[in-house]
């Protein structure tokens, strides 16, 4: 029996993927400061140390920093410490094992057309430029690297949430025009992690079969149909929003990262992780359809 061990396994993404590997038959070994859903918990905290994989034959790296924190330096340190030097920990301890190693469409610099994994990487916020980063250290040591864009599923902390936040007076307010995205269902994701470790070191794209309207989307997620808000106003709202959020300590309405994930044309070429054998199963209709 093959004994995966899973960091950020208490997290959205990674918690699914351990509840996956379990059910594939592996034993786990969820690492991070908090256990997971099941399976073995062993501490350890990103910003020092290195993990214990002590009898993991596999290793999915899923621990990140995340979210939407107000611009400046002490965001830019507390996102490195995790994504690039807590990278460089975890690297410490493998031990030559095959190592899965998370990433995000956050890395790519938009460009036209269908993103290949071959587009330049640099990211535009402190999430992304970090995980550009830490991708550079797990690539050099020989990892399978996923770029999801987008993850959404039951329990979403991300996507569904701040779609929601922008409904006002009975309709979704968003930024700019429709632009088709990728989107990534947790579910296509996770199996992608298990079947990722057999594949030839380097980046593979990861998404849902096909991109999809953003409006339409949101229209579906909020049951309201969809405004758009002019660019130069929702830039104004992102400056005064991040200004008032410096004084009260509470999230924004839209931030610069929301922003970029809402108004971004980022639509993914999954060639090169279908010609693994992997395929996306789940779309968002499923995850909308009545259980």
């Amino acid at each position: 029996m093959t004994t995966i061990a899973i960091t950020g396994s208490s997290g959205f993404c990674g918690s699914a993927v351990a509840r996956a590997a379990a059910a594939a038959g592996a034993d786990v070994i969820c690492v991070g400061r908090r256990p997971g859903p099941l399976g073995e918990h062993r501490f350890w905290d990103a910003t020092r140390g290195a993990p214990d994989l002590t009898g993991a034959d596999v290793v999915l790296h899923l621990a990140a920093a995340v979210g939407d924190p107000l611009p400046g330096r002490a965001a830019a340190a507390t996102f490195r410490a995790v994504n690039v030097d807590g990278t460089a920990r975890l690297l410490e301890s493998t031990g030559g094992r095959p190592l899965v190693w998370v990433s995000s469409a956050s890395v790519y610099t938009p460009g036209p057309g269908p993103i290949r994994e071959e587009q330049a990487v640099g990211g535009l916020t402190a999430y992304g430029k970090t995980k550009a980063a830490g991708e550079r250290l797990a690539l050099a040591a020989g990892a399978v690297i996923l770029r999801p864009r987008a993850v959404y599923g039951p329990g979403d902390p991300h996507l569904l949430p701040r779609l929601r936040r922008a409904v006002r007076g009975g309709r979704v307010l968003l930024p700019g025009p429709d632009i088709q995205l990728s989107l990534t269902a947790v579910e296509n994701l996770a199996d992608a992690c298990l079947a990722a470790p057999g594949w030839p070191p380097g980046a593979y794209n990861i998404a849902d079969a096909t991109p999809y309207s953003r409006d339409a989307t949101a229209a579906a997620v909020c049951g309201v149909p969809v405004r758009h808000l002019p660019m130069p106003l929702a830039h104004a709202v992102v400056t005064v929003g991040t200004a008032v959020a410096r004084l009260t300590r509470r999230p924004q309405t839209l931030s610069r990262y929301g922003l970029e994930q809402l108004t971004v044309p980022v639509v993914l070429d999954i060639s090169r992780a279908r010609a693994q054998g992997w395929s996306p199963r789940r779309s968002f209709a499923d995850f909308l359809a009545p259980s």
